[in-house]
């Protein structure tokens, strides 16, 4: 039976802090620390999500005035290197002008306004307008205007591109479009001691970029808590304690916490329970740990659905029905059992027993460590449960969320050109690595359409990109919905939404204020 009302003001079962506290490899004081967002119902007008006249007031009073991450160094590792930094109808040019030197410009060019650079380059020397041949120095300044006889006013002083404030943090480029604004440094605050490895010590293993049906805001929230699991995600449930997760804030970031090893308190289980896959495969079939429901794959795209009392019915990836006795099914599962699979992981193993929470989760820690002992050493011996088990994951406002140190996802979330319905879900696996080890090239980016799975991306492996393809189920119908809203406002939760709570009230912040806002000390 899904949990209801417990008699308190939290799900039933232990807290995140007293599953950590008994671990066997404690976690870093910073991660009891608790800094909730204060208590009350947040809602949000659903014009936020698609109205243009927001979509511009958002364009012009966050990213015109924001500190917004724009590339990696290693995007741009030798002089000449740009890369374009899209954000709404905005664009930018990032180039590395001399070997430890990064600088930013609007990318147009001051003469007829044409883009200086359609795509990323390597080795510039000049940035050249393709359109009359204007160029400037990779410093910004003006080096050449064709007939320049014919431009009297035309002068270096006054067209030089204009600079865009650069910021740098754990080797990713910052930039902020308003000269006035306060430094890098101080709209982060002390972030870093929440990560024990630094980003400068991660590379970027896998990347993709995946055009989404929905606002920014929509795909943003849907990666921001826990709470979907029990709806989008029941194949979690056994071991992932969804509604006991813990939510903190501050300033311009946010933080999310939830146990693996300990099941959903959504369950009537008391320790991770993986019978719920009868193959003991990840894919191939599971058991609906709440409504008993079996789901048994056929082949891509057909899923035997079979209830408890024996009757059962084919449905497809998406939850369509197409013959037998049961005429409905959860779409999540049937897409997790019936979806695409990646070549050569169709048959990924779960695990077939566990002890109690704290034993599998020590279990499991330990076999990472010994994963990792060859390249960390015996520094993997001080590495917490917590840090090789864990859901650990941050919201850096606006729109990015940089995992903890041994979870290498880190997400980015941005509009689509000038549509308010459309926008970019960017995933990067930014991977830790020894102290002294240098890091490696940075993989190319997969770019994937609106009707692309998520599975076509190289290196991450199916089960994250099924995860999000469940997600992804989700999206379209949000943003359509939106439109039909009866109450015309959407509702958030006090604690379990908290984390979006605090990204609407420090958003809100920024519309309403004439001047760009000033962050407060943590």
């Amino acid at each position: 039976m899904v949990e209801t009302l417990t008699g308190h003001n939290r799900s039933g079962g232990l807290s995140y802090e007293q599953m950590i506290g008994m671990d066997a490899v404690q976690p870093p004081p910073v991660y009891f620390e608790s800094n909730p967002v204060p208590a009350g119902v947040t809602e949000v007008d659903v014009t936020r999500y698609f109205s243009k006249e927001e979509h511009d007031r958002e364009v012009e009073r966050l990213w015109k005035r924001v500190w917004q991450m724009a590339c990696h160094e290693d995007d741009i590792p030798n002089v000449g290197d740009t890369h374009v930094y899209d954000i709404a109808g905005l664009s930018f040019i990032i180039v590395r002008a001399k070997e430890n030197e990064i600088k930013a410009f609007p990318n147009a060019c001051l003469h007829r306004g044409r883009k200086l650079c359609d795509a990323h380059k390597k080795g510039l020397k000049v940035m050249r307008c393709a359109f009359h041949g204007w160029s400037w120095n990779l410093d910004g300044s003006l080096k050449e205007v064709p007939c320049q006889w014919d431009f009297p006013s035309v002068n270096e002083e006054e067209f030089s591109l204009p600079k865009v404030r650069v910021g740098q943090w754990g080797g990713f480029v910052f930039i902020n479009p308003d000269p006035n604004c306060e430094p890098l440094e101080d709209f982060l605050g002390d972030l870093d001691r929440h990560f024990r490895i630094p980003f400068e010590r991660r590379f970027k293993a896998a990347h993709l970029v995946k055009r989404l049906p929905c606002n920014w805001k929509v795909a943003q929230e849907a990666f921001m808590e826990s709470y979907h699991v029990v709806a989008t995600h029941p194949e979690l449930m056994p071991a992932f304690a969804d509604a006991n997760s813990k939510y903190d804030a501050w300033n311009n970031f946010s933080r999310a916490m939830s146990a693996n090893g300990f099941p959903s308190p959504h369950t009537s289980l008391k320790k991770p329970d993986f019978s719920a896959w009868p193959d003991a495969k990840a894919f191939q079939s599971f058991v609906h740990p709440i409504s008993g429901h079996t789901f048994r794959r056929i082949e891509e795209g057909r899923v035997e659905v079979t209830m408890p009392n024996g009757k059962s019915g084919i449905f497809d990836a998406s939850g369509t029905h197409i013959e037998g006795d049961v005429t409905n099914a959860d779409q999540h599962m049937c897409n997790w059992v019936g979806g695409k699979i990646r070549a050569g992981e169709e048959d990924m193993p779960m695990p077939t027993s566990a002890g109690s929470s704290t034993e599998h989760r020590s279990a499991m820690a330990q076999a990472r460590r010994e994963e990792m002992r060859e390249a960390w050493g015996d520094m993997v011996d001080t590495i917490s449960d917590a840090d090789l088990n864990d859901a650990i994951f941050y919201s850096v406002f606006p729109n990015i969320s940089p995992w903890a140190d041994f979870n290498p996802i880190f997400y980015r979330f941005r509009p689509d050109g000038d549509n308010p319905e459309q926008c970019l879900h960017e995933v990067m696996f930014m991977v830790a690595l020894p102290e002294g080890v240098e890091r490696p090239k940075p993989v190319e980016c997969t770019f994937l359409d609106l009707d692309d799975d998520y599975t076509l991306a190289p290196n991450f492996g199916s089960y994250l990109l099924k995860v999000f393809n469940q997600d992804g189920l989700n999206h379209a119908a949000v943003q359509q919905g939106l439109h039909n809203h009866p109450r015309g406002k959407v509702i958030f939760a006090s604690y379990q939404e908290s984390k979006i709570r605090h990204f609407h009230e420090t958003l809100e912040h920024w519309l309403e204020s004439e001047e760009a806002p000033r962050s407060r000390p943590n």
